[in-house]
């Protein structure tokens, strides 16, 4: 009996020390209620932080997106200052961050309003503002508030020193190194990423200058265009810009844009590659290159049969910049509306080559200050790889059409020729084989010749 109850006391305490090691094990595991609860818990935290925005924020300034700046990034990085929050705090511009304040001081010296009146009815900008990019800003309040203040305060003293040297004090000139930094200061002003919503600045000028306090000074809307007015030969004042980029897309397109941009079709990354010829092709197939007069870029024409007209546009050292990030806009804001796109495609069809740079600057189609060739054909082969465009402008389809028609004629002379030089005069070697073939042939025809007329004798 007793060896019986050492093998129950025994049994007994294993059973305890399995329970004792289940136990922990068993309570360690979540329930499913508990996943449950964790989740309604994260949701609701959520729908607190985020629940009370718009459904539809108005976006009008974005970050590139990654697939278009890997090829291009320093196109849409600031090099001197940054305006707006993607790149504040950048440790690369610091140096011009104290060069606001100065700017900032003689703002403030002039406007009609304190410092705390300004600082209250930019905070009641901020959540529009805040709302106006296409990324969540981690900043405060406060932080946001300072941030739009500096900016725009900046922005609108420069825009106020520039306009009195322009039209108050015409002796007053820039020294040679205000002028480089001026020059991009300019192109920073016009990257997507640096951006301040267009309302913002305005208002606080309209604040800071009320029409009946303003003197000399016009409106602001005045000042931007006298600012910008290199990038606008169509000497035109668009309305409705929301940021400084977006203007600049406003000086390329037609005046009246709603009456003359043509309709779109729908359209295929694959189509693009094939669109039209290039310069050189065009000119052997017989077609005609001409600069024309207009002064909207975008004013392709196909005068009869073979005649193409192209405004003459001038690439220096910040066309590739202002075409990405204008591009880029289109790609995020405007893609059923991309005619900036539609134009860069048809540049990088025409200009494949140096050859094709050349003939063009022979034509004073292209007016060529970067100097290598090559760098031009680079610079819009590169804008026409870098977009997918879902539609095109109808009007350039429609000139395309007309042209490969025209080029593809087999009864046409210079069809003939330019199919005679491309497939047998492309090469020097081509050219030898051709030319011994031809030989060949005349040696042939002679022969057989003296061959029939001593079989008559």
């Amino acid at each position: 009996m007793a060896e019986a109850r050492r093998q129950t006391d025994l049994a007994s305490h294993t059973e305890s020390a399995k329970q004792m090691v289940e136990r922990p094990l068993r309570s360690s595991q979540p329930t499913q209620q508990h996943v449950d609860d964790e989740v309604t818990i994260n949701i609701r935290e959520k729908i607190q932080d985020y629940g009370d925005g718009p459904l539809s924020p108005d976006y009008c300034i974005y970050r590139v997106p990654s697939r278009i700046r890997a090829l291009k990034k320093e196109a849409y990085t600031p090099t001197i200052v940054s305006i707006g929050p993607f790149h504040h705090g950048n440790e690369r511009l610091q140096d011009m961050e104290r060069q606001k304040y100065i700017l900032f001081k003689r703002f403030i010296e002039r406007a009609k309003l304190g410092l705390d009146d300004l600082v209250h009815r930019v905070k009641h900008l901020e959540p529009e503002v805040r709302t106006s990019y296409s990324e969540t800003i981690e900043l405060s309040t406060q932080e946001l508030v300072t941030l739009i203040l500096l900016d725009a305060g900046f922005v609108i003293a420069l825009l106020i020193m520039f306009y009195e040297m322009d039209e108050v004090d015409t002796n007053a000139k820039l020294s040679e190194a205000e002028s480089w930094l001026d020059t991009y200061i300019r192109k920073d002003l016009l990257l997507i990423e640096n951006q301040l919503p267009f309302f913002a600045i305005e208002e606080l000028f309209n604040e800071a200058f009320p029409n009946d306090h303003r003197g000399i000074l016009p409106s602001f809307r005045e000042l931007v265009y006298k600012y910008f007015e290199d990038y606008n030969r169509q000497n035109i004042e668009p309305v409705g810009m929301k940021h400084f980029t977006d203007l600049l897309r406003s000086f390329y397109l037609p005046g009246n844009m709603s009456e003359q941009m043509s309709e779109r079709k729908p359209f295929s990354k694959v189509e693009s590659h094939n669109l039209l010829y290039n310069a050189n092709a065009l000119q052997e197939f017989g077609v005609k290159l001409k600069a024309s007069t207009g002064m909207c870029l975008l004013d392709l024409k196909l005068s009869g049969r073979n005649i193409l007209e192209i405004p003459q546009i001038v690439v220096e050292d910040g066309t590739e910049m202002l075409f990405h990030n204008m591009i880029a806009l289109e790609q995020c804001h405007y893609p059923s509306k991309a005619y900036i796109t539609d134009y860069a495609i048809v540049l990088g069809c025409l200009l494949e080559t140096r050859k094709d740079v050349n003939l063009l600057v022979r034509k004073k189609i292209v007016l060529n200050y970067v100097g290598d060739s090559n760098n031009v054909a680079s610079l819009f082969g590169g804008l026409k790889e870098s977009v997918t465009q879902p539609t095109f402008n109808s009007e350039y389809l429609d000139i395309f059409q007309r042209l490969n028609g025209y080029c593809q004629d087999p009864w046409r002379w210079h069809q003939m020729k330019a199919t005679l030089r491309r497939d047998y005069c492309g090469t020097p070697w081509q050219v030898l084989a051709s030319i011994a073939a031809i030989l060949l042939l005349y040696l042939t025809a002679v022969q057989t010749i003296f061959s029939i007329l001593q079989v008559v004798k």
